[in-house]
C-alpha cells in the first residue's frame, strides 16, 4: 500500500511540475497597470481572462483563406514554430489569435509549437529569447529539421496563411523589416 501511495504521489508531482513548466508568470504591466504574462506559455493561458477578451474576438472573426490552407497542408510536415508575443502588444493581440486559427484549420499539432511571452523589453525571466534576435512582437519563427527557415515579424506582408505558405514551401519571402 505504501508503494502505491508513493507512486501516486510521484506521478502527481511529475504531472504538476510539467504543467508548471508551461505556465507563464502573471505580472502587472508597468506602463498600463494591467495584467500581463511573461515566460513560456500555452494557447490555453491566453484564452483565459483577462486575455480572453482580445483573444476570442480576433480568433472568432479571422477567416483564413481556404485555398491557401489547403496548399499549406501539403508542406506542413516536419515544421515546428516558436511564437514570441506580448500580451501588452496590440499587434500580438491581433496576430497571435489569428495565427492559432490558421494552425487549427491546418490540423497542426500544438506540440510542434512553442509560445513565449515577453515583457515590454522583449525579454523573459528565463532568457528564452536569447540568440533569437527578437526585435518586434509578435515574431513567428518557422523551423524545418531544427533549422530556422524564416520568420514573420510583427505583421504579415500579405496574410498570415499566405506568408506562412511562402515560408514553408520555400518561395521567396521577406518579412516587413527585411531589406
Amino acid at each position: 500500500m505504501k508503494k502505491i501511495i508513493l507512486l501516486i504521489a510521484l506521478a502527481f508531482s511529475f504531472i504538476n511540475s510539467n504543467a508548471q513548466q508551461n505556465m507563464a508568470t502573471q505580472t502587472v504591466d508597468p506602463k498600463t497597470g494591467t495584467p500581463m504574462l511573461v515566460g513560456k506559455s500555452s494557447k490555453k493561458e491566453i484564452q483565459l481572462a483577462p486575455f480572453s477578451a482580445w483573444y476570442n474576438a480576433t480568433h472568432d472573426s479571422y477567416k483564413p483563406n481556404a485555398k491557401t490552407i489547403e496548399e499549406l497542408r501539403k508542406h506542413i510536415d516536419g515544421i515546428t514554430i516558436i511564437i514570441f508575443m506580448g500580451t501588452w502588444c496590440e499587434d500580438s493581440q491581433h496576430q497571435v489569435p489569428a495565427f492559432y486559427k490558421v494552425l487549427e484549420q491546418l490540423g497542426f499539432d500544438e506540440k510542434n509549437s512553442t509560445l513565449i511571452i515577453t515583457d515590454r523589453t522583449k525579454t523573459t525571466p528565463d532568457h528564452l529569447e536569447k540568440d533569437k534576435n527578437i526585435t518586434n512582437v509578435p515574431t513567428f519563427i518557422f523551423y524545418k529539421n531544427g533549422k530556422e527557415i524564416h520568420r514573420i515579424v510583427e505583421t504579415p506582408v500579405n496574410s498570415l496563411e499566405e506568408d506562412m505558405f511562402k515560408i514553408i514551401s520555400g518561395k521567396p519571402y521577406k518579412h516587413i523589416y527585411e531589406d
